[in-house]
């Protein structure tokens, strides 16, 4: 399945990433819709959910994002729905882990 979330704040280390293989963080941006998709491994085989997922958290709840490889690039968010079949365009598009 797949989240959607709205990006609250980030921090501006996002912005300074300039390898490669990370340069996706500095298109981060306040008030854009992102797209994170669960999959194994990060689901979790008993409850068949990803950790961070916002699991009954609809609504106004702030939730807390951190960007793996580089832990100066996190923020918040608040989740807008859960989609139960996958259509996360390719930008602005994550995975939990």
């Amino acid at each position: 399945y797949c989240v959607e979330f709205r990006t609250e704040s980030l921090s501006h280390h996002c912005a300074l990433e300039t390898r490669p293989y990370a340069r996706w963080m500095q298109y981060l941006r306040e008030g854009h819709t992102v797209c994170v998709a669960c999959q194994p491994p990060a689901m979790n085989a008993d409850t068949q959910r990803c950790s961070g997922d916002g699991h009954n958290a609809d609504g106004d709840k702030i939730l807390h994002w951190e960007a793996i490889g580089n832990s100066q690039c996190q923020g918040t968010w608040k989740k807008i729905r859960q989609l139960e079949q996958c259509s996360c365009p390719l930008v602005h598009s994550f995975i939990f882990t």
